[in-house]
Formats: C-alpha cells, structure tokens, sequence
C-alpha cells in the first residue's frame, strides 16, 4: 500500500484554506495533516509534527512572510518540501523562493487543473527520487524535469492573469452578492463584453456560480457570484 503524502496547508484565509485541503482529498496519494493560519502555526506544527512531507505555503502571513518562515525552517534543520501558492508575484520574492529550495510556485488564481498538474509532478518527482538512487546525470535531469514539465494551463487568449484576479477578487468582495458583467465592467473600467469572458472563464473553473437575474424586463440577464469553495 503506498504512504499518503502528508501536506500541511499555510494559509491565513479560512475559506481559501478550505478550497486546498478540498482539492487536496480530490487527489490520490496526497492527506491533509494540518492547517496553519500563522507562520508561528506552521514552525510549531512542523517541529512537533512525527511526519509532514509537503507545505503548501501562503507567501503573506499575518505574522511573517512565507520566505522567512521558509528560512526558518531551514535554520531549524526542518526540510519539509514546500509549494508556495500565492498571489505574490514579484520577482525578488520568487528568486528568494527558488534559492531556498521552494519546488514549485503556484499562482492565484489557479483551477482545479493546475493545482492537480503541479502536485502530480510533485508525487512523480517524490516517487522517482524514493525508487532508486540517482546515480548520473541523465537521471538527475529526468527527476527534475518532473518538477519543471509542461503544465498547459494557459489562460484563453485574450485575457491576462491581473484582471482575472481583479475580477475573482471583486466578486469574492462583492459576497454574497452577485454581480453581472455589466457591473463588474463599471468597477474595473472593463468593457462589458471583457468583463463577460472574465465572468465565463471563473465560472468554467469552478471559481464563479452564474445563473439568471430575473426582474427586468426582456431576456434575463446572467449574474456570478463567488463559488464558496473556490480559493
């Protein structure tokens, strides 16, 4: 029978942090082992835990940052993985992250779909690095290839990960109200048909519910709001 990965979620957000442990029981091999809202959370846990194999790690914390906590973990001699999965995007922060081993950086937002790729290539590169040892350069540049292959999950053309975030973020503001495109454009200076694609998309991710807005006269309109499960 194979060992369940154990991941510890790092995350001050409470809904947010229950969308990854849900994504996490969608997927095999992987257990939740605990949930941190803090960094001070997180070191305790880690130290006292008997086995935590992967973090799943919020760059912003109430009391710390993810690289610092990150460093504090290392100069504890804790080497527990860790994925970070943020909306931080600034390159000083990811060249931080990859000089302290962090194995992959996950962006917000992110579908179902993306999060699966990346943890599937983590359990592949867990389980090539358990199987055998790496004994030349060919296998050492196949197992960490696992961590860096393709993922093929591009936005649609056409739109850009600002204002996707812009957008999740105002209908997750807007909660538990909904919003039509017509609104959401007025709110971000979108055209409405912009606005609209945005709207499809989170919704196509599970990110937004739509349904129709009845009251006015002629064809309904559609209105989303936030998805409750979605980080």
């Amino acid at each position: 029978m194979t060992v369940p990965i154990r991941v510890l979620v790092v995350e001050d957000d409470p809904l947010t942090a229950e969308a990854h442990c849900a994504y996490l029981e969608r997927m095999p091999g992987f257990q939740v082992a605990g949930v941190a809202g803090t960094g001070s959370t997180a070191l305790r846990i880690l130290r006292d835990a008997t086995r935590i194999d992967l973090v799943l790690l919020d760059v912003t914390l109430p009391d710390t940052t993810g690289i610092e906590l990150v460093r504090a973990l290392r100069s504890a001699g804790i080497e527990t993985d860790v994925i970070a999965v943020t909306a931080v995007r600034e390159a000083g922060v990811v060249r931080s992250a990859v000089s302290l081993g962090i194995v992959q950086y996950l962006i917000k937002p992110f579908t179902f779909r993306a999060f699966a790729e990346r943890l599937e290539a983590y359990r592949d590169f867990r389980a090539r690095l358990s199987a055998a040892e790496v004994t030349d350069q060919h296998e050492v540049d196949s197992t960490l290839a696992l961590l860096r292959r393709d993922r093929n999950a591009a936005l649609p053309k056409g739109l850009s990960v600002d204002t996707l975030e812009a957008s999740r973020r105002t209908l997750r503001e807007a909660s538990p109200s909904a919003l039509s495109a017509s609104e959401l454009a007025e709110r971000l200076g979108l055209s409405r048909v912009t606005a609209r694609r945005y709207l499809e998309h989170l919704a196509e991710q599970g990110l937004a519910e739509r349904g129709a807005r009845h009251g006015s006269p002629g064809r309904p309109e559609m209105e989303y709001r936030a998805a409750r499960s979605a980080p």
